[in-house]
């Protein structure tokens, strides 16, 4: 099996969309990452996405659904989401609260935690209560959706724990042998998953992933305060929502996170074994040139024994996050042995959710 990449035509998503009718796995443009997407309604379609993915089944997958789904009426119309699970104190509160993010922030990267259906079948959820749902923005995305004619679950398009991908040629790399469509949309705009944010039954919100949309917007627009991501879930503990085990976002090659920018490291600092032959450098921002001539004074090695990738020469937190995955995929893809990774010390807003995914990718590979 070899997949083909295909130019998003009127001709090609419908093909896609038969596919996806049929019980075949789509890779599937979106504006946050590249998704791996079957139809929801179909259990061995779903169950496709685990093994292929090598996906434990206790991670439950994110639905998105098309464009004339942005009312709470209709996901319940979809046989998605049961509010009858919210308290009947709070039901109230807990539905304009959903129905003010959707009309907010859908489409976009923003998936919504809610009492599923019990027509959602649990290999979606992992056997949880809940669904996460979004309507992604990406136009190719909302044109599959509808041509497919049902939800489609779309984790991201690549092994389990691997590096998000953001362009087709990704997912060519990751699955491109185990599928046989994905649909080329041009890089993500993003770069990240989406922020998942669930409304408990008494009407309280919490944020389990981070993401672009800041748990600061959200509290301005709903005027609630919002819970902090929870600590991070061992393999061995079943999550509430992707990407909040430990290890996850990681490249093949051992990844560092330093203990401060590089233009500040002393030898000492250092932590990365100087027998490697060549080393990566993912550089949040600032000039790679001044990078590389620092780094290789501190280590006391030639300059092109040092490959640095700069995600922001500004320090531009947009195009930090659109940059993240593709460039550490570039350092995983080069001849370097050790990759290390700059710090972000910045907790809030798009900062956090940055640091989110570098300390996940780093987590147990140092």
């Amino acid at each position: 099996m070899k997949a083909r990449i295909l130019s998003p035509t009127p001709e090609n998503i419908a093909l896609a969309a038969a596919a996806l009718r049929s019980g075949d796995i789509v890779g599937m443009p979106t504006e946050t990452v590249y998704g791996l997407a079957g139809g929801v309604s179909l259990p061995l379609a779903v169950a496709k996405i685990f093994d292929v993915k090598e996906r434990p089944t206790f991670d439950p997958l994110i639905v998105h659904v098309g464009s004339d789904s942005k009312t709470l009426e209709s996901l319940s119309e979809l046989r998605l989401v049961d509010l009858t699970g919210f308290k009947s104190s709070t039901r109230k509160r807990a539905r304009a609260l959903a129905q003010l993010l959707m009309d907010e922030f859908w489409p976009g990267p923003l998936t919504l935690v809610l009492p599923k259906h019990q027509d959602v079948p649990d290999i979606v959820t992992s056997g949880l209560a809940t669904v996460g749902i979004r309507m992604p923005r990406h136009p190719i995305a909302q044109r599959l959706i509808d041509m497919t004619g049902m939800p489609l679950a779309a984790p991201s398009a690549n092994r389990f724990g691997r590096i998000s991908p953001t362009r087709a040629q990704d997912v060519d790399a990751e699955l491109g042998d185990r599928i046989n469509y994905i649909l080329d949309g041009g890089r993500s705009d993003v770069g990240l998953e989406s922020t998942v944010l669930a409304i408990s039954p008494d009407a309280k919100l919490s944020v389990l992933r981070p993401g672009i949309i800041s748990k600061t917007e959200i509290e301005e627009i709903t005027g609630m305060p919002v819970d902090r991501p929870p600590a991070s879930k061992s393999r061995r503990q079943s999550p509430r929502a992707p990407g909040m085990l430990e290890s996850h976002y990681a490249p093949h090659k051992p990844l560092t996170l330093l203990p401060c920018p590089v233009l500040k490291l002393r030898k000492e600092d250092f932590k990365v074994p100087l027998k490697s032959d060549r080393l990566g450098v993912l550089l949040l921002s600032g000039d790679p040139a001044a990078a590389r001539k620092h780094l290789a004074a501190v280590l006391g090695v030639e300059n092109d024994r040092i490959l640095v990738k700069t995600l922001s020469r500004t320090g531009d937190f947009q195009e930090i996050a659109r940059h993240l995955f593709a460039e550490l995929r570039a350092l995983d893809a080069s001849d370097v042995d050790w990759i290390v990774a700059e710090p972000c010390s910045v907790e809030v807003g798009l900062g956090h959710a940055i640091a989110d995914r570098l300390k996940r990718a780093s987590a147990g590979r140092s």
